[in-house]
């Protein structure tokens, strides 16, 4: 966008998402289904808000899911939480035994500015962007052309392509692999969301830039908005049918969704009912914002949309037709790999075909969040107990990305803990002490996220959001920051290398080859990575900063030295060796201007805004200059050394040389001189 952000992808990770990478990295939200389909079937009315009568709670003690209880429950949550964090206005729906319960309007709309009044939010009405949520529709697309026979789940996507994929694995990419993101592709962020709809076009977007495949198809969840652009593609493909008027015709307007949209500006009939996006409720509204890859994030649609949705994932009747049936419907909402790719990964959460898996409390609950900059949206359902929660607020809030996932996190675990509590005599289990400790000593280590770029210059994002991995208590494990979280958070060892929070319901699992920890599958399509040793933070952050300090202080040292030669009449440098000193001055002033050029670059990228290929390839020719400035420095050194000028200037070319040494170290093993300056 993830900044992805992020399509960022759950809305519950303070991750990713149409997702700013910043938070997009910090996300990071996070960070996350014809014949009878196809055909006409007899008109079904739609679904209408209904209050039943009170039942007892499904599996536990809490109050029953009715209309009064629910909407007496979410007055209390939203008003004071969106005075609390600065968020405009909220929308939401909730489902239950094949209902509307209902659907609820919160803060504002539009906040008004003086010449206009303030609008509250109406969920009937108002449209509120889905960002990565529209990825369901795109998934549930690709099952309707699997139902019909038009696609096959395992077949190489080149099949259906009409220009040649990134591959660096032997093994094919499939639909499979795109709907749960292990197609293996690097991140990208430009692109992802702008202003401009006038040369959208999904296949340019596709094939201008395509990024690096870095992992193996099947074998390590990563979370790809151009993986999920791509089936989007393949759907367009296949069905000779733009992808925008595909899912309008067979997935919107058949599960009575009239009020939705993929198109980018949006019809005329439905831009006055559009809501403002607002960074914080006091703040002015942002322009309509255009997603780049629109089946990974493009959907704008209404709580009341949004609430029948659920319904037909629910295998609910609603709208015209189902969106599936009943046997692809539940491919979809089953995971979709096992241990045969994902190894002991297997054993944590998993994609479905599309879903995520956000169990909790015992009951199986599916989902997916979505960010776009200022619109973020989280979806659940829960299959087995015919129930959903739809949530989608128009502003970050006060605190940024961590505002917004903190109240939408609050929401959705609220309305699990409320209505679908813990069923007594859950299972539980465990490893021996002495197995748990030594599994705990193997894991511990620096790690970073899956959701990465590692062939050009934003290999450096990879320093931020590391997660460092310790022993505690002797047999567990602690995580700081918890995954998920940006808290610290204990893990104890409850199956061979599977860990569960302690206090908490989260669960990861570790793939270990050769003693080694390959990976930790901390969310379905999210993974932490071992960092290698040479690029811990304790290597590269002293050399860094050392390295930048001591250029800076050699910058200092040049006027400062040329004053007081000028005052107190010091000895001139002798000529002897001038041209390495010039060229090693070149080589520090070229080093600091792209060490200055790379910050306001990532700055610009990571507010998810455009940076000139001229001024990368600038920052990048800089840093070269500064890399051979190695050779004249050693010359300036070895001249220092043989004619004895004084352990002062002789400490000083040392300094000078390991500094410029260290520097061009950096940029060599992060990629600032790759030649890909894609992003």
């Amino acid at each position: 966008m993830r900044s992805r952000t992020c399509l960022r992808t759950r809305s519950t990770r303070p991750a990713g998402r149409l997702v700013r990478l910043g938070a997009i990295l910090a996300v990071a939200a996070v960070v996350a289904g014809t014949t009878a389909g196809c055909g006409a079937s007899p008109a079904r009315p739609a679904p209408h808000v209904d209050t039943p009568a009170a039942a007892a709670a499904p599996g536990g003690t809490g109050p029953a899911l009715t209309g009064t209880d629910v909407n007496a429950w979410l007055d209390g949550v939203l008003p004071a939480a969106l005075d609390r964090t600065g968020i405009a206005g909220a929308t939401v729906a909730v489902v239950d035994d094949g209902k509307i319960l209902t659907t609820r309007g919160y803060g504002h709309a539009d906040t008004g500015d003086g010449d206009t009044g303030a609008v509250p939010v109406a969920p009937d009405r108002h449209l509120f962007r889905m960002g990565s949520v529209s990825k369901l529709v795109t998934a549930t697309a690709v099952l309707q052309l699997v139902q019909s026979g038009k696609l096959d789940l395992d077949a190489d996507v080149e099949t259906y392509l009409d220009f040649d994929l990134p591959r660096s694995y032997e093994r094919a990419v499939t639909l499979r692999h795109l709907l749960t993101h292990t197609a293996g592709f690097e991140e990208r962020i430009a692109g992802l969301i702008g202003t401009d709809a006038t040369d959208l076009d999904l296949r340019e977007a596709l094939t201008a830039d395509p990024p690096e495949q870095i992992y193996e198809p099947g074998t390590t969840p990563a979370y790809s908005n151009y993986g999920n652009a791509l089936a989007g593609y393949i759907v367009q493909r296949v069905s000779g049918t733009r992808f925008e008027e595909y899912v309008q015709r067979n997935i919107l307007d058949r599960a009575g969704m009239p009020s939705s949209t993929f198109e980018q500006p949006l019809p005329a009939p439905l831009r006055d009912r559009m809501s403002e996006g607002y960074d914080t409720s006091a703040g002015p509204a942002a322009p309509f914002e255009i997603v780049g890859t629109p089946p990974a994030g493009a959907l704008s649609a209404p709580a009341t949309d949004m609430a029948r949705f659920m319904l037909a994932q629910l295998g609910e009747p609603v709208g015209f037709a189902p969106l599936l049936d009943r046997p692809t419907r539940e491919l979809m909402q089953r995971p979709a790999l096992d241990s045969t790719s994902l190894g002991a990964l297997a054993d944590g959460p998993r994609m479905t075909l599309g879903f995520f898996d956000e169990n909790r409390n015992g009951h199986r609950i599916l989902g997916h969040g979505g960010d776009t900059n200022y619109f973020h949206t989280h979806l659940q359902i829960y299959p087995d107990d015919r129930a959903g929660i739809f949530l989608s607020l128009n502003s970050s809030g006060s605190g940024g990305a961590l505002a917004s996932h903190e109240l939408r996190e609050s929401v959705v675990h609220g309305f699990a803990d409320r209505y679908f509590p813990a069923r007594d005599g859950q299972p539980t289990a465990g490893v021996d002490s002495a197995t748990a400790a030594e599994h705990a000593a193997l894991a511990a280590g620096t790690y970073e996220s899956s959701r990465t770029v590692r062939s050009n210059f934003l290999t450096m994002i990879g320093l931020v959001g590391r997660t460092t991995v310790s022993v505690a208590d002797g047999n567990r494990l602690l995580f700081e920051p918890g995954p998920l979280s940006g808290s610290p958070a204990r893990y104890e060892e409850v199956a061979p290398w599977v860990w569960r929070e302690v206090g908490g319901q989260r669960t990861i699992a570790m793939r270990v080859a050769d003693d080694r920890v390959e990976a930790i599958g901390f969310d379905s399509a999210f993974a932490l990575l071992p960092v290698e040793p040479a690029r811990t933070s304790t290597v590269v952050v002293p050399v860094l900063a050392v390295s930048t300090v001591v250029l800076l202080l050699t910058v200092l040292s040049w006027p400062v030295g040329a004053l007081v030669r000028r005052r107190f009449g010091g000895a001139r440098r002798d000529r002897a060796g001038r041209t390495a000193r010039i060229l090693s001055r070149v080589a520090v002033a070229g080093t600091l201007l792209a060490f200055a050029g790379w910050v306001l670059a990532l700055s610009s990228i990571m507010g998810l805004r455009d940076v000139p290929g001229a001024v990368l390839r600038t920052a990048q020719v800089l840093q070269l200059v500064g890399l051979l400035g190695v050779l004249p420095a050693a010359v300036r050194l070895a001249d220092d050394a043989r004619r004895h000028v004084g352990w002062r200037r002789i400490t000083g070319s040392a300094l000078l040389l390991l500094a410029l040494a260290g520097a061009g170290w950096f940029a060599v093993e992060f990629r600032l001189l790759a030649p890909s300056i894609s992003y």
